[in-house]
C-alpha cells in the first residue's frame, strides 16, 4: 500500500488548475530551473549538490543517470540512501493531481539499491535496501529489500539478497 496524503478539492476546476494554492510559484520556478540543468549534468557529485540545494536528500557515492526527472513540485519529499544507482530517463513522484484531489507521498530508496533505465515511481513508494527494479518498471508499491523486481506493475520476481541467475 502507497502512503499518500489525500486532499480534496471543491469546485469546478480540476486539482491541478489549483496548483499554485499548494505550492508556491517561486518554488516551483526555482525547483524547475534546478532539475532542468541537473537532468542533462553529467558529473554526480555536482548533481547531488544541485538536488540537495532544493531539499532531496541524496546519500553519498548515489549515482542518478542522465535524464532522471525528479518530482520538481516535491523535491523533498524524495530520499535516496548510499551507493544507489537511478537509471536513465527514470521519473520519481510524489505527488499525482486527480480531477477532484491530489495525493503526496514521500519516495525512500535504501542503500544500494539499482533502478533500471525508464522506471516511474509513484508517491508513497518505500525501495528496501539492495533491491533491483528492472528496466522500464512501473513502481507502484514497496520493493522489500534485496528483492528483484520488475513489470508494469511491478511484481516482485524473486525476494531476498540472492540474485543469481537473473539476467540484470
Amino acid at each position: 500500500m502507497r502512503r499518500v496524503e489525500i486532499y480534496r478539492i471543491e469546485g469546478d476546476k480540476n486539482s491541478l488548475q489549483h496548483l499554485y494554492e499548494t505550492v508556491g510559484f517561486w518554488k516551483v520556478i526555482r525547483n524547475y530551473i534546478v532539475i532542468s540543468l541537473g537532468r542533462r549534468t553529467p558529473w554526480f557529485n555536482l548533481k547531488s549538490a544541485m538536488y540537495r540545494s532544493i531539499g532531496m536528500k541524496i546519500g553519498k557515492f548515489a549515482s542518478i543517470a542522465v535524464l532522471v526527472m525528479p518530482d520538481f513540485l516535491f523535491p523533498e519529499l524524495i530520499e535516496i540512501g548510499e551507493n544507489t544507482i537511478i537509471g536513465y530517463n527514470t521519473t520519481i513522484l510524489c505527488h499525482e493531481y486527480l480531477t477532484n484531489e491530489y495525493r503526496l507521498g514521500k519516495v525512500k530508496i535504501g542503500r544500494n539499491v539499482m533502478i533500471g533505465a525508464n522506471c516511474t515511481i509513484m508517491p508513497g513508494v518505500e525501495i528496501g535496501d539492495g533491491a533491483v527494479v528492472s528496466a522500464c518498471s512501473l513502481v507502484n508499491k514497496d520493493i522489500p529489500p534485496g528483492a528483484f523486481a520488475g513489470g508494469v506493475p511491478v511484481k516482485i520476481l524473486k525476494n531476498g539478497d540472492n540474485h543469481e541467475g537473473i539476467s540484470q
